[in-house]
């Protein structure tokens, strides 16, 4: 029996989204039907993607600086 290949991670769904970079951070909920949404925990909605400029945006701090 062949153990299982890892699977490269999949594309973010809106690449150029401000919210993947958010310090927030955002929950991804994907629907029955497969679509991805983004929630925002600021503004407690789902935003129309992808954001490009947002007043509560704060960029994560970068890991191990």
């Amino acid at each position: 029996m062949k153990a299982a290949e890892p699977r490269p991670a999949p594309a973010p769904a809106f690449p150029d989204s401000l919210c993947h970079s958010c310090a927030a951070p955002p929950r991804y909920v994907t629907s029955d039907r497969g679509s991805i949404f983004i929630y925002c925990p600021i503004f407690k909605r789902y935003p129309p993607q992808p954001v490009h400029a947002c007043t509560a945006y704060a960029p994560r701090p970068e890991r191990g600086a």
